[in-house]
């Protein structure tokens, strides 16, 4: 299926990576911004290691394309994605640490405790976190819409989202949830970020209530689909190809969609997402085809 994406959707995910990649760049130097006194070196070191360390940038880019389906202005739409990526790369930070996932390696390298210390780390995730909201607020738009931005990726981030996904995921070796519970775990903390992506793209472009509830659903639709790729990984990829330490949930004894039921079961339910994404873009005809190809992507991706 990869194979089959286009050229115009391979170069757009890397032309977006590529913005994002630069701006956070500028972000995350040692020079204060606004009416901070300094920037340590070593958490600034520490902070980039976790973020500027290549990566598709997918949540950035289905922000950035959700935005530019609905004509939204590309400055707010890109500071508002480089805001979402550090969140993301907060909680990757985090849950490498031994406490949580305990992984050595993230992206091919050294996890951050590893290549620096855990304190550390834990710092360097602290200070993206509050940094995504420096950059929202700081965004030259709209205030509602700016409000809007703000309250979405709190809600989506926070303890009814991804944090609180990381928290039931800890306990799910014990616990052993049934598929419902699995689904909520997933939702919240592998789907909330990307179900944000999407519709913050049409609070970014001015969208109406029905574009906006459109593209969440979107959202919802490949988040499902992103974990489920990611459990197929871990059963059946190498940790050289995804790039971290693969089988680990099989190890731990954690449930997911793609142990419970079999890989076939998870490929075909994993078509079925694709197709329903692909349905909920079908208002938009022609204009939605990246993001079209994102889901196809998500759904085929190797790492």
């Amino acid at each position: 299926m990869t194979g089959s994406l286009s050229d115009e959707f391979r170069a757009a995910l890397a032309a977006r990576a590529l913005e994002v990649e630069r701006l956070l760049d500028g972000l995350l130097s040692e020079r204060p911004r606004g009416g901070e006194i300094l920037r340590p070196a070593r958490l600034v070191a520490a902070m980039r290691h976790g973020v500027l360390s290549g990566g598709k940038r997918l949540r950035p880019f289905l922000l950035i394309e959700s935005a530019a389906l609905l004509g939204g202005g590309a400055a707010a739409a890109l500071h508002a994605a480089a805001a979402l990526e550090c969140v993301h790369c907060y909680s990757l930070i985090h849950d490498d640490l031994p406490a949580m996932d305990d992984d050595d390696m993230r992206r091919g390298r050294p996890t951050v405790h590893r290549a620096f210390d855990e304190a550390t780390a834990i710092l360097a995730g602290d200070s993206l976190l509050t940094l995504a909201f420096d950059i929202l607020a700081d965004i030259e738009m709209d205030a509602e819409a700016k409000v809007g931005l703000v309250l979405g990726l709190a809600r989506a981030a926070g303890v009814g989202g991804m944090a609180g996904g990381q928290a039931l995921d800890l306990t799910a070796a014990a616990s052993a949830p049934d598929e419902q519970g699995i689904i909520a775990l997933q939702a919240m903390k592998t789907g909330a970020l990307i179900r944000y992506a999407c519709e913050a793209g049409g609070i970014v472009a001015g969208g109406s209530a029905d574009e906006r509830a459109r593209l969440a659903e979107f959202g919802s639709a490949i988040g499902l689909a992103f974990q489920l790729a990611d459990d197929l990984l871990d059963l059946t990829g190498s940790s050289a190809t995804v790039g971290k330490a693969t089988g680990k949930d099989i190890a731990a004894g954690k449930a997911t969609l793609a142990s419970l039921h079999g890989i076939d079961w998870a490929r075909r339910q994993l078509a079925g997402l694709v197709t329903q994404a692909e349905d909920l873009l079908a208002p938009w005809g022609d204009s939605a085809r990246l993001l079209r190809e994102a889901a196809r992507f998500i759904a085929a991706r190797d790492s």
